[in-house]
């Protein structure tokens, strides 16, 4: 597998989904400025979207979209065993859930640096709601669903963007918690890492 990804993108939950399940993968980066990967290859013509992830297959075959990539990388390493059908279906309520209300509806407005302070103040505005939901959902347990899955792997990606937001997760100790449970483990540990070292350098 070929994972295309910009550093402490949404592409890290993919990556951090390949080291648990332990997964080889070759890692390419994209600048997402420029359009280009590391080796000088116009990514819009891998993605005429820009936007990473992408995941090559061991087939070739190209696969967009964070969700879409997840599961795919779960079932074809084995680890898409949610336990029964409901189970399953709340794993993609929580991929659903992450992408639509979290990463893009709170998110990326923030992190736009184009955004109007009023589509800042509107989405900053469900900030409250949407990580009390989250939070309400880690009642009692350590993960989402009764073990490690990747939709703990995005939601980890996607909070960690709160230090580059106005968003404190102080007042949601759940949250806080799981964030710290989440650094530990080794996969996320050398994700965040690597990434970070990237991002920063």
């Amino acid at each position: 597998m070929k994972l295309y990804f910009s550093p402490l993108a949404c592409s890290m939950a993919t990556r951090i989904a390949l080291y648990d399940f332990g997964v080889d993968a070759q890692y390419v980066r994209v600048d997402t400025k420029t359009k280009l990967t590391e080796d000088g290859v116009d990514f819009a013509a891998i993605n005429p979207l820009g936007l990473v992830p992408v995941l090559i297959t061991d087939e070739a075959q190209v696969l967009t979209e964070n969700a879409a990539i997840l599961q795919y990388v779960a079932e074809k390493s084995g680890h898409a065993a949610w336990g029964n059908v409901f189970a399953a279906a709340q794993l993609r309520q929580y991929l659903c859930f992450i992408g639509t209300e979290l990463h893009k509806g709170l998110y990326i407005p923030l992190l736009d640096s184009k955004a109007p302070d009023s589509v800042k103040a509107y989405a900053l505005a469900k900030a409250e709601s949407r990580l009390s939901w989250v939070a309400a959902k880690l009642v009692g347990r350590n993960y989402l669903l009764s073990d490690f899955t990747i939709a703990d792997a995005y939601l980890f990606t996607v909070l960690n963007w709160s230090r580059a937001t106005p968003i404190d997760l102080t007042p949601f100790p759940l949250i806080t918690s799981f964030m710290a449970r989440m650094r530990e483990r080794p996969s996320v540990a050398r994700a965040l890492a690597e990434e970070s070292a990237l991002y920063y350098h």
